[in-house]
């Protein structure tokens, strides 16, 4: 049975790190599904807020293999978590700018840019919510969308 996973490294913030714990998922074939960095502030750490899946057997070896890299400080296994993702999504100026932004306040969104040709939208929201916002801005015909990776951090 397939689960989904979110996975926090945190490592030391060094050149190649990023490669390393890309490679070992890659050399085993196992799937990454969104990936987030950023330094820790105050520290020479950063964290990698990994979503991954598979079935539990194959979780519990991403977890000692990423336990295994030398710039590895720690791993958290998130259970009870507060997690978020961001998108940001172009549409055509050509509708109706009262309708996206009350879309886009439904999702913990707004408008964040406009110009002649196009508004940009931003939304923030747990994962499947902006799943939803996704299905529901298909009405605009968006002109381009972008996802940003999971952030998550325990309750």
């Amino acid at each position: 049975m397939t689960e989904r996973r979110i996975i926090s490294v945190e490592v030391v913030n060094e050149h190649g790190v990023l490669a390393r714990i890309a490679g070992l998922f890659a050399g085993r074939g196992y799937n990454i599904e969104t990936l987030t960095v950023a330094p820790m502030p105050g520290s020479n750490l950063s964290r990698v807020t990994i979503e991954t899946s598979g079935n539990k057997k194959v979780l519990e070896q991403i977890v000692k293999q990423l336990h295994k890299l030398i710039s590895t400080f720690k791993v958290i296994e998130h259970q009870e978590m507060v997690e978020k993702e961001m998108v940001l999504v172009k549409i055509p100026s050509s509708c109706s700018l009262a309708d996206i932004e009350a879309l886009s306040a439904s999702y913990n969104g707004k408008i964040v840019d406009a110009t002649e040709d196009s508004v940009i939208v931003m939304a923030s929201d747990e994962p499947k919510r902006i799943e939803g916002f996704l299905k529901a801005v298909k009405k605009f015909s968006p002109k381009e969308i972008v996802r940003g990776g999971i952030v998550a951090i325990e309750k």
